[in-house]
């Protein structure tokens, strides 16, 4: 393979990455949206916005579904950061609404 070949290639898979990017912001858009209505549920009735049960059934579910070639412990970090900026939304939801009220 010549330098150009690869260079070609290469733009080629960046490519692939920058379409796959914007599936995965879809995709995270989708899922904080819904986040924030199981947030306004959560306030409704006085439940806590941190769950830990419940993370670690997401945790279980994602990594048994894991067919790589990621690993279990990144898909593991990768949904605890996930986890993470979506509870950060759901208080700062929560937050709003009670400023409003």
């Amino acid at each position: 393979m010549t330098q150009d070949e690869a260079l070609h290639m290469l733009d080629e898979y960046r490519r692939e990455i920058d379409v796959i990017d914007i599936e995965i912001l879809k995709l995270l858009n989708e899922r904080t949206r819904v986040v924030e209505r199981i947030g306004q549920v959560k306030r409704e009735v006085g439940l806590p916005v941190y769950e830990p049960r419940r993370e670690e059934e997401v945790f279980q579910n994602v990594t048994a579904n894991n067919h790589g070639p990621l690993p279990a412990d990144a898909v593991k970090r990768v949904f605890e950061r996930i986890i993470d900026e979506m509870r950060t939304i759901q208080r700062e939801r929560m937050r709003q609404a009670k400023d409003r009220s």
